[in-house]
């Protein structure tokens, strides 16, 4: 598998790496050093010493630098050799360490596996729903590793008719299936290319998830969930119910967010949270929170993980993702377009030249 390379991948949540901590990613294959200087600020280093190759990340941070435990070298956050405590002490240029761009912005830790120079902050998609002093009540920032190919995630998340059938009774129910869907891509300001896939599904019976938090009286609603993506994996999905006929501020509102980082071609990260918006149901704001992860967390452990890590290993037993061919529906519009957009991102990376897309949208019933 061919990763994007010019882009922000998310490390790991900025609260999981604290004063003088180091921790080892690896995104995309490369193992990386993630650590944090005196100062506060994150850096990150290719996590294999050049002398031995020593994984630095079971070393020490020393106040702007890193340590490596097995023979005491140092590296600054730029990844150059600055103390070598053998012999004379000569430090040669193949002592050395790429560095990778890192910046801390919405509560998350984003790394540039690309050629720094590139490295634009302003290509980070927004997750500012996520900041701390954000309105709404926060989930728990969680996260996990997944043995299954990161756009196999994409295209569960692209298409949420699936919640109606394997969160039965939680997240959807089949009375939903008859949705209006629309597809759209927007081209921001930074050249990237948004997509969104919307359903919307009127007059119906509430999931249980959101009645909980809305009027817990299954009284008919309409419902709604718009996912963004983002490439290469990074998504968000501002979903909710209200009175029929009614604006969506006027009801609940949950924005959850899915990133999702590439270990290689057959684990990912999953870092989530969910923040809720809207009407609050009389209990405390702590007990919300907790149920809001307590049932997201089963919805995913016990119903999403098995359905697409089972995927996976049918992939797997057949010998590749290109072995087998699987009938497309109408509800596979959104995760196809979302891989078109991938491929010809890498593809245009390959030959050395800028993606163009063109906006499109399409209205499915």
């Amino acid at each position: 598998m061919t990763f994007l390379r010019n882009t922000w991948y998310v490390a790991m949540w900025g609260e999981d790496l604290g004063p003088a901590q180091i921790e080892q990613r690896v995104i995309c294959g490369q193992p990386i050093a993630v650590f944090r200087q005196a100062d506060g600020t994150v850096a990150a280093v290719a996590d294999r010493c050049s002398h031995r190759f020593a994984p630095l990340s079971a070393g020490r941070v020393c106040g702007d630098r890193v340590e490596c435990l097995y023979h005491g070298l140092q590296f600054a956050a730029d990844g150059r050799c600055v103390v070598n405590p053998h012999g004379a002490g000569r430090i040669t240029p193949q002592l050395h360490l790429r560095s990778y761009p890192v910046v801390e912005r919405h509560t998350l830790l984003w790394i540039w596996l690309g050629e720094p120079e590139a490295a634009d902050p302003a290509l980070i998609p927004d997750f500012s729903h996520l900041d701390d002093g954000a309105p709404g009540i926060f989930s728990k920032r969680d996260w996990m590793v997944i043995d299954v190919d990161y756009r196999l995630m994409a295209d569960n998340l692209l298409d949420l008719s699936h919640v109606n059938f394997l969160h039965d009774g939680l997240l959807g129910h089949p009375g939903m299936n008859d949705a209006e869907v629309e597809i759209r891509e927007e081209i921001e300001v930074s050249g990237a290319t948004t997509l969104y896939v919307t359903r919307t599904s009127r007059n119906v019976r509430p999931p249980h998830l959101f009645d909980l938090m809305y009027r817990n009286d299954q009284a008919p609603v309409d419902v709604w969930a718009e996912m963004r993506w983002n490439a290469p994996g990074y998504l968000r999905n501002h979903a909710g119910i209200t009175q029929p006929g009614a604006a969506r501020e006027e009801g609940l509102i949950v924005v959850g967010s899915h990133l999702l980082t590439p270990i290689d071609e057959r684990r990912m990260m999953y870092h989530i949270c969910a923040v809720q918006l809207g009407a609050v149901p009389p209990v405390a704001d702590e007990e919300v929170a907790a149920t809001l992860s307590r049932l997201r967390r089963f919805a995913f452990e016990e119903q999403d993980r098995p359905m697409v890590e089972a995927q996976q290993r049918a992939y797997d037993q057949a010998g590749g993702p290109d072995a087998l061919k699987p009938v497309m529906l109408s509800i596979d519009a959104g995760p196809l377009r979302a891989r078109r957009l991938l491929a010809d991102l890498i593809g245009s990376e390959q030959v050395g030249v800028e993606a163009a897309a063109t906006p499109v949208t399409i209205t499915l019933s």
